[in-house]
């Protein structure tokens, strides 16, 4: 799981259950996509809620949440300015 730490302290992450994040302090959590499966059983991973694209189809959902984390962790978790 990867921590982005802000000058201010506020710190961001996708959201995984590898730690506790409420042990950082109360954590905010926004949808970033969603991952669904299509009419014939693939699966896409919509980053729109967060101006991302769709990414798919996948044969599996867990590749459709591998690449929908790496994503994230790319265009979402870069350090702030």
């Amino acid at each position: 799981m990867q921590l982005v730490v802000d000058p201010r302290g506020v710190v961001r992450a996708v959201y995984s259950e590898t730690i506790d994040l409420a042990s950082l302090g109360r954590p905010a959590i926004l949808r970033a996509s969603r991952v669904e499966p299509d009419a014939e059983g693939r699966w896409t991973a919509d980053l729109a809620p967060v101006g991302g694209p769709a990414l798919g189809p996948f044969a599996r959902r867990g590749e459709a949440l591998e690449a929908e984390a790496a994503w994230l962790e790319v265009h979402r978790l870069a350090p702030c300015p």
